[in-house]
């Protein structure tokens, strides 16, 4: 069963990219040993996912590579299915990025949403095997499903919000529901990842930002002919 603690989750977001892992310098010893564990499973299973497929991938591959007993792994995650809450975590990550910029007001809804679609790609478009291993997960169990339903929920929310400003200064249609837009947003993202994950052709980017401006295009006000 995992073992993680909200002032690990916090950690895991802030240092996934840092090497050095500067970030967890705040944390007790005995926390800041767990989220750098924690860390390194992750980034192990990630990279093996990728290069190997999902499928072909054992647990035991996974703490090989990050270096750590066997046992371990399963003091963080249950199985080798449930590393992908951490990928959940990681972009609801960028949503809470994506909305903290919005709400500076310093560029527009457009930009602000474009980033943001090439941002959640980035994990995601290492490969397509390991885009396909994080949707079966997600369709194989039922915790994993949980775990990715209450991250999507979070994720909705926070892209209502950034709809709404972008109401407010007239670049979204003012009578679209925020809400509703938001869930079309993860529709359009998460459909993307499927069809792209099928065959892994070109770059999940630039999939990404060819839905990006269709999804755009059908919330922008509608100029009267």
């Amino acid at each position: 069963m995992s073992k993680s603690h909200p002032s690990e989750s916090s950690a895991i977001l802030e240092a996934l990219s840092a090497e050095e892992l500067p970030h967890l310098k705040h944390l007790g010893r005995r926390e800041r040993k767990a989220a750098e564990t924690r860390i390194r499973l992750f980034r192990s299973a990630v990279q093996l996912f990728a290069e190997r497929g999902f499928a072909n991938v054992t647990v035991e591959d996974i703490t090989d590579g990050a270096d750590v007993g066997k046992g371990t792994f399963f003091n963080y995650f249950e199985s080798k299915e449930h590393v992908f809450g951490v990928m959940a975590e990681i972009q609801l990550g960028k949503v809470r990025e994506a909305l903290a910029k919005a709400e500076m007001g310093n560029e527009s809804a457009h930009a602000t949403l474009r980033r943001f679609f090439s941002r959640i790609a980035e994990e995601p478009g290492r490969s397509a095997e390991l885009t396909r291993g994080l949707i079966s997960s997600v369709t194989a169990s039922e915790r994993v499903r949980l775990i990715m339903s209450d991250r999507m929920a979070e994720g909705r929310e926070m892209l209502a919000r950034i709809i709404a400003l972008g109401q407010q200064r007239g670049e979204v249609a003012l009578e679209l529901k925020p809400a509703k837009v938001a869930l079309a947003c993860q529709q359009a993202v998460m459909g993307t990842f499927l069809l792209w994950s099928l065959r892994g052709e070109g770059k999940l980017d630039t999939w990404l930002q060819n839905s990006f401006t269709h999804f755009w295009r059908a919330i922008i006000p509608q100029r009267e002919s």
